[in-house]
């Protein structure tokens, strides 16, 4: 428990901390690695490199301090935190090893600014955020665990199928080892993927891209440039081959009711779009529920289930959707694929003609951070409640900048 002189000292420092943040969580993760090398595999590697990894984190340490004293403005980033945890399989034992580098990284980064009080207090504080996020990861992991097909921590499952969706993404079909149970998830979820990669654990989230209700489970993972496992699963993994996955997680999830569905994305993050479109049409959630599906790439060969949805707006009638690619072929542009609608970027008319007026819908994008930014405050300026916006975002929420014009929609 924070006591009332530790909430003083906090305040005090907080502007210090606050200036120096990005530098003490920069800090930290050195310590945290050096001194406990077997949490070295929670951390995805490729985001320490590119330093989103310790800006996600300085966010929220920033935010949390800010709201000591009001924390139920902070239930959903908890969410979002606590769900990434228990995909990761995150576990109490591990906040002493955080909270200890953690305060070791203050106490290097201010130096003389910082005596032995403020370091208690800034203990104490973390503490209490600790004890809220296992509070929260406990009940994720027991839901986990407990609902149809469930299970906790990793379980193995089998490569059913392989095939490949795009020149970049080749979806893999899992079917777990232990039993034929059909495996309830929400669509929007994803899974963790744990691989031993030459004498290194590495752990990566992979969404979803099926409906659930079914006794297997698919992920579709884009090829990145030196990345480990996904050039790993395109190249390795065969038919027959065992994975080891947690159990599915996530909060960006298909909301259950009969407003219209729009589902715009980017890339790769077409993957748990799909895995929502199919859920919809299969009538999970509303049959004949309104879904508008648009989606970027850079071009035909990049587009992955182009012809999964052309069939699906083809035989539902319920469902529209335009494709824009940014960077098309000749093939491209002379219609060979017969996929594109449109080319360049999207813009808000390319949302606006599928909504029109009503502004009364449930808003999903997912994507590249500048096309996330792009997209957000096209729905913000179409007058898109934030109440009705979901996406999905592990980097500083201060990165996503929307501003709204009518307070009201906020």
């Amino acid at each position: 428990m924070i006591t009332s002189p530790q909430r003083q000292l906090i305040n005090a420092t907080l502007p210090a901390v606050e200036a120096h943040a990005v530098n003490i969580t920069g800090c930290f993760y050195p310590i945290l690695f050096q001194r406990y090398p077997e949490i070295l595999g929670y951390f995805n590697q490729t985001n320490q490199a590119k330093g989103t990894q310790r800006q996600a984190l300085a966010s929220v340490v920033i935010t949390y301090a800010k709201h000591l004293d009001k924390l139920e403005a902070l239930t959903d980033t908890v969410r979002l935190i606590t769900q990434k945890h228990c995909s990761l399989g995150i576990l109490p034992q591990h906040y002493p090893m955080v909270g200890e580098c953690l305060l070791a990284a203050i106490a290097e980064v201010l130096g003389d600014a910082i005596n032995d009080d403020i370091l208690d207090a800034w203990g104490a504080a973390y503490q209490q955020l600790a004890d809220i996020l296992m509070g929260v990861e406990q009940e994720v992991y027991l839901h986990n665990e407990q609902r149809a097909g469930g299970w906790k921590g990793l379980r193995c499952f089998d490569v059913q199928h392989k095939h490949q969706e795009s020149d970049v993404i080749t979806s893999l079909v899992l079917k777990a080892k232990d039993n034929q149970a059909v495996i309830d998830f929400s669509p929007g979820q994803y899974i963790t993927l744990v691989q031993s990669l030459n004498g290194k654990i590495v752990r990566r989230n992979y969404s979803l891209s099926a409906a659930p209700g079914k006794n297997t489970l698919q992920i579709s993972v884009k090829r990145e440039e030196g990345g480990v496992l996904s050039n790993f699963l395109h190249d390795e993994i065969s038919i027959g081959d065992e994975l080891k996955i947690s159990a599915p997680c996530g909060d960006f999830t298909l909301k259950n009711n009969d407003k219209p569905l729009v589902l715009v994305t980017a890339g790769v993050g077409i993957t748990p779009a799909i895995s929502m479109l199919n859920a919809a049409i299969a009538g999970h959630h509303v049959i004949g529920r309104k879904i508008h599906f648009i989606h970027c790439a850079r071009n035909g060969a990049d587009h992955a289930f182009a012809h999964k949805v052309n069939t699906i707006v083809k035989e539902h009638s319920q469902v529209s959707k335009t494709f824009i690619y940014s960077e098309p072929s000749s093939e491209d542009r002379q219609g060979v694929s017969g996929h594109a609608d449109d080319f360049g970027w999207l813009t808000s008319q390319h949302v606006s003609q599928h909504v029109g007026q009503n502004n009364d819908v449930e808003f999903y994008v997912l994507g590249p951070q500048p096309f996330m930014q792009s997209a957000l405050q096209i729905g913000a300026d179409l007058g898109i409640p934030s109440s009705q916006t979901h996406f999905e975002f592990f980097g500083p929420q201060q990165a996503l900048k929307v501003i709204r014009k009518n307070p009201l929609a906020a």
